[in-house]
């Protein structure tokens, strides 16, 4: 299955990271990095 992620800079710094197809379905990270593998996680428990 391919998701749309998106990820958008956060004004305290970091990253907002969300699925636009899974509402909801939110996370943030200090890095790129970290913010991917949140959202992983959060994809997962999500489906």
């Amino acid at each position: 299955m391919k998701l749309k992620v998106v990820f958008e800079l956060a004004e305290e710094g970091g990253y907002t990271v969300f699925v636009p197809s899974l509402p909801g379905c939110i996370s943030e990270g200090d890095t790129f990095a970290e913010g991917l593998e949140n959202i992983k996680e959060a994809i997962e428990l999500y489906l």
